[in-house]
């Protein structure tokens, strides 16, 4: 069992399109034949109706796709995997030729045989071997075969608003370093403006994901190899300096706000309101908060690495596009030509990079410019940043703590196996610290962890 290595980062890219990691559902099937051998592929990955200037990129590569491909048609679905209904829908043919899952997926559905190597087809791409072999490994088996192809990885960093660092007296070109920085910050917010100096999310699972950045942070792991499974691992210091540190800020502090139990959306609904101090997240929620949200004031948004306490570390994640187990062999094949032609190449080629950023400029509710992590090496995404640079429409020197502080922090993957299993069950854990000054983590823990340890030897 292949597990992901822990990797440091070198150069940034300048992305034109940032990402949220989110589930949803898939309900049409794929097809495939046509006249004159024609193969029809059906796509997860088209951007939903809020966002125009995505769709009509998607579309209009799609347009381009089919012109250089004329034997392959593309039939593109704003559907999101969920891995609650996933293997419902792969039983009955109810599901896309490519899905896009987020990077706590891959090991699960690999080692439950739901997606299909895709190495013999992406070995035809001319630089599928320059591609990161660290960027690959969270994606592929035991024997080194790749089952999926990733799109704008990211690291986890801390957003916070410019204005209200002003107001609090605080230099927002200084941001927090360390998570006492980050507490203290937040009690100055607090008593400055009235609004939440930071905020923590904690339901739909994104509380046992966040934590699980904290735990990173501070030097600790939720999950570990025990020869050749995995085991939760909650009952650590780490953790429970995570949630130590999240109670003194509830309730000694009084810097979280009174409103708790949000998700990702309700906190950068907030954000964009100017109504929270900080949070963590990527940069790509600028993208998320402007268009999705009405931020007017882009300016106001800042971020800067993850805060550290002693573990020098980082999550990283992303998107990433596979092939169901039951596709067969020639929409396989077109499937993988596709997501090379969409997803790598634009991370490769500065002439595609730049006629994308260019297209996508012309909207001015898009985002251009907002740094993902690279694909390729720093020679490769130096090039990349260069043709991106001109059509750039953020407030890039807004980004420039992240883009300083997060070179030199450990990039540690997600939870290998399971994850978004392991965050739901350590939500309730998040809740209760935040709902209950009184609340007793080491028997919240110790439950947490045998019910998470449960679905672990269910799904090995």
């Amino acid at each position: 069992m292949a597990r992901p290595r822990p990797f440091r980062l070198g150069a940034l890219l300048l992305g034109g399109i940032a990402l949220l990691t989110a589930c949803g559902g898939d309900d049409n099937a794929g097809g495939s034949g046509g006249d004159g051998g024609t193969v029809t592929i059906r796509v997860q990955g088209l951007p939903a109706g809020t966002d125009q200037a995505g769709q009509d990129q998607f579309n209009a590569k799609i347009a381009e796709f089919e012109e250089q491909h004329p034997d392959i048609e593309i039939e593109a679905s704003t559907n999101e995997y969920d891995p609650q209904t996933f293997s419902a829908l792969l039983a009955g043919g109810g599901v896309e030729d490519v899905i896009r899952v987020p990077l706590t997926e891959p090991q699960g559905l690999i080692q439950r045989g739901q997606v299909q190597p895709i190495t013999q087809y992406l070995d035809e791409w001319e630089h599928a071997e320059e591609i990161n072999p660290q960027v690959l490994e969270p994606i592929s088996d035991g024997e080194g075969d790749v089952y999926g192809i990733p799109r704008s990885p990211f690291a986890l960093g801390l957003v916070y608003n410019r204005a209200l660092f002003e107001q609090a007296g605080l230099d927002p070109d200084t941001p927090p370093a360390t998570w006492d920085d980050v507490r203290t910050a937040a009690q100055a917010i607090s008593a400055a403006t009235g609004v939440a100096g930071f905020v923590h999310e904690s339901k739909d699972g994104q509380g046992g994901w966040q934590l699980t950045m904290l735990a990173y942070a501070h030097g600790g792991e939720l999950e570990k190899a025990d020869g050749d499974s995995y085991v939760a691992d909650f009952q650590n210091d780490a953790v429970r300096d995570s949630l130590g540190l999240l109670r003194e800020m509830r309730w000694t502090d009084q810097s979280m706000g009174e409103t708790q139990l949000l998700n990702q959306d309700d906190v950068i609904r907030q954000f964009a309101a100017g109504q929270v101090g900080m949070f963590m997240g990527t940069p790509g929620t600028y993208r998320l908060a402007k268009q999705n949200f009405g931020m007017e004031d882009t300016a106001n948004y800042g971020v800067t690495s993850m805060p550290q306490a002693g573990g020098d570390a980082t999550m990283s994640g992303g998107e990433i596009f596979m092939v169901p187990a039951s596709v067969p062999e020639d929409r396989a094949a077109a499937a993988v030509e596709w997501m090379v032609f969409y997803y790598a190449e634009p991370q490769y080629d500065p002439e595609t990079a730049a006629a994308e950023a260019e297209a996508l400029a012309q909207d001015p509710a898009a985002a251009v410019g907002v740094p993902v992590l690279p694909m390729f090496d720093d020679a490769q995404q130096q090039l990349i940043n260069e043709a991106v640079a001109p059509f750039v429409n953020v407030e890039l020197e807004n980004f420039q703590p992240y883009l300083a502080g997060t070179p030199e922090l450990e990039l540690k993957p997600e939870p290998p196996l399971n994850a978004q299993g392991l965050y739901q069950v350590l939500d309730p854990v998040v809740q209760a610290v935040l709902t209950d000054p009184d609340a007793d983590v080491d028997a919240l823990l110790a439950a947490a962890e045998d019910e998470a340890n449960r679905q672990l030897e269910a799904a090995q």
